[in-house]
């Protein structure tokens, strides 16, 4: 990928269909649109990504990606639909799977979870855009500014038979004022944006095999949907204008 020529981006929302903390989730209306509608919105936004594809073991899945728009060409494969195949080996199979099917290799795959629908197109073009102009990089994935400082904040029982606690950080001891902690960012699952060639020989970890930087989106929009309590937390959020879904602006106007 240089940055004189245009990347070939391939968006992956990867949706299990056998979801525990939410049953039926990835299907669950949330404002008009099945929840993962909303990533194929958000990919349809962004001029950056070439192609984008649903991998899913689900045929209702499948089926309700197509009714909207999306693309899901094929199903997962047995030994990825469990509930803990890695996210590795599926993005891996996603990409081989377009690859052989166009004849032609991509440069970068982005990762967008469905569980995580408030996108901000323009952040994804720009994760793009960076990730071009810096080669020595491996990917660029989204990352929030928590509402509390778990550097100062955070403890753990420290074992002993009174039950006392100590610090979770080193770097928070003689630290007594919010402002005064070094600052603490978060990997949100919003979205992960990797070279291609990195997915190839990516084997477990990719936080540990590769070289990333953070691109930063408000922690409000960094939301991520696993049970009903998050369900209807993001719906009152988008009621009260906290969080934006454009989509949903252009198909009501």
């Amino acid at each position: 990928m240089t940055t004189t020529e245009q990347p070939r981006v391939l968006a992956v929302i990867p949706a299990r269909g056998g979801s525990k903390g939410l049953p039926g989730k990835n299907t669950r209306r949330l404002f008009g649109l099945p929840l993962i509608v909303h990533s194929i919105r958000a990919a349809e936004l962004t001029p950056s990504i070439t192609r984008c594809v649903v991998s899913t073991d689900s045929d209702e899945i499948a089926a309700v990606a197509r009714a909207f728009g999306g693309e899901a060409p094929f199903l997962r494969p047995a030994e990825l639909a469990g509930d803990d195949a890695p996210m590795a080996p599926v993005v891996r199979h996603a990409l081989e799977w377009c690859e052989a099917d166009e004849g032609e290799r991509y440069d970068a795959v982005l990762l967008l979870d469905p569980t995580s629908p408030a996108r901000v197109p323009e952040q994804l073009a720009d994760a793009a855009r960076r990730l071009a102009a810096h080669p020595e990089l491996d990917g660029v994935i989204s990352v929030s500014e928590p509402t509390f400082n778990p550097v100062w904040v955070g403890v753990r029982p420290a074992g002993s038979p009174d039950g006392a606690l100590e610090r979770f950080f080193d770097s928070g001891a003689g630290v007594t004022r919010r402002q005064d902690a070094d600052r603490f960012l978060r990997i949100n699952g919003n979205f992960y944006l990797w070279r291609a060639d990195f997915v190839r020989r990516l084997e477990t970890s990719w936080f540990d095999e590769g070289r990333h930087a953070g691109a930063e989106i408000p922690e409000s929009q960094a939301f991520s949907i696993d049970d009903e309590y998050e369900f209807r937390l993001i719906e009152a959020l988008i009621v009260a204008g906290i969080i934006r879904l454009p989509w949903i602006e252009r198909e009501t106007q």
